[in-house]
């Protein structure tokens, strides 16, 4: 593979057996430039020039074979514990037959992501904050590891910081969160695959309130958000997708959005917001509250999420489908009546039928 080694700010390249300026080589030096170019960022090397021993000091192996979905027992000498690394990517041998980690490799099953300087601004980090700003910030938690290495520890290290009650159900006494474990897991996960590697100097951040949890990452969604339910899966890492799912960390069928919304609807919690800035997208997943403390603008968009989850489940909406959504009592069906004439008129949703009844009229998405 094409990559200069560069010393003391001169770029350096393999010719032959020999180790030559780059600069001496035009014919050359465009088509190493024109490689890196091209080059995915999971592809690029996060550390060159190591052998094996430094690979397995510096990779948690043991977390690749205990995740993967094939389960591949765990190789009983260094010699394959390479080449099935090698076999994804995760490590690349160079020509002078040591080894580079790719940043796929650092990014999923680094011991030390800030061994790798490139990578240390990728970090996952955990911010829990006093009340609903951020004037008095409680802790502060950056997750030092590979992705793989440190999912399930960020999801329970979350959860252990949100507020939680108990339940007596059938006699049975239960634990219940304010958030969906679903909702948590789907949008972390969507958070560390889709962020954009090409912005330098941030990385995902979540972000603990008393009365919900953000969850930022780089870069703006490749896809409309108004059609987040229904647009098949994109995105812009897919190695670092594919691999994450053969580790049971996300799924690439395009359902975790469906997750997020049916799991947030079955708790009766706001629908979870998403806002897009110039150079990162944040969604916020809400505790309880009232629909009578919803904006409106709330209201309106869990109607549509709502109307979209109905719809890709062959369904429709009604009234009483936003009353059971919503946690209301036959008492509430005005509000809801209003509530729908305003997502008809925004063009959120439209009806099946404009001829129906109106005490039986069932409505889709708009775009539908």
């Amino acid at each position: 593979m094409y990559r200069p080694v560069t010393f003391k700010k001169v770029d350096y390249i393999r010719v032959g057996s020999y180790t030559k300026k780059l600069d001496d080589y035009p014919s050359i030096q465009g088509t190493v430039w024109d490689k890196i170019r091209n080059q995915k960022f999971e592809d690029q090397y996060a550390q060159t020039d190591l052998n094996e021993e430094e690979i397995v000091q510096a990779l948690n192996y043991i977390t690749y074979f205990d995740l993967l979905e094939n389960k591949l027992p765990l190789p009983n000498n260094v010699s394959n514990i390479i080449y099935y690394l090698s076999q994804a990517n995760l490590i690349v041998k160079q020509d002078n037959g040591l080894y580079g980690i790719t940043n796929l490799g650092a990014l999923l099953l680094a011991k030390k992501l800030s061994y790798f300087k490139k990578l240390k601004r990728k970090m996952l980090r955990v911010v829990q904050y006093n009340g609903s700003n951020k004037m008095d910030l409680l802790r502060d938690e950056t997750f030092d590891k590979g992705y793989a290495a440190i999912f399930e520890d960020a999801i329970q290290f979350i959860e252990a910081l949100t507020p939680m009650k108990e339940v007596i159900t059938n006699g049975i006494r239960k634990r219940k969160t304010a958030y969906p474990t679903a909702a948590i897991r789907e949008i972390l996960a969507n958070s560390l695959i889709h962020q954009d590697f090409s912005i330098s100097g941030t990385g995902p951040l979540v972000e603990i309130f008393d009365n919900r949890i953000e969850i930022t990452n780089p870069g703006a969604p490749l896809i409309d958000i108004m059609r987040i339910i229904d647009t098949p899966p994109k995105s812009r890492n897919e190695k670092l997708a594919s691999l994450m799912r053969e580790l049971g960390i996300c799924e690439e069928v395009g359902s975790g959005w469906d997750k997020v919304i049916l799991s947030c609807e079955l708790m009766q919690l706001p629908a979870p917001r998403i806002e897009i800035f110039e150079d990162a997208t944040r969604v916020t997943i809400f505790s309880e509250i009232k629909f009578s403390d919803l904006t409106l603008e709330d209201r309106l968009w869990a109607c549509y999420l709502h109307a979209c989850i109905k719809y890709v489940q062959g369904e429709q909406i009604s009234n009483h489908t936003l009353r059971e959504r919503f946690g209301l009592k036959q008492t509430g069906s005005g509000s809801i009546s209003r509530l729908i004439k305003e997502a008809v008129k925004q063009n959120y949703i439209k009806p099946v039928d404009p001829d129906t009844a109106p005490r039986y009229m069932k409505y889709i998405p708009s775009w539908a």
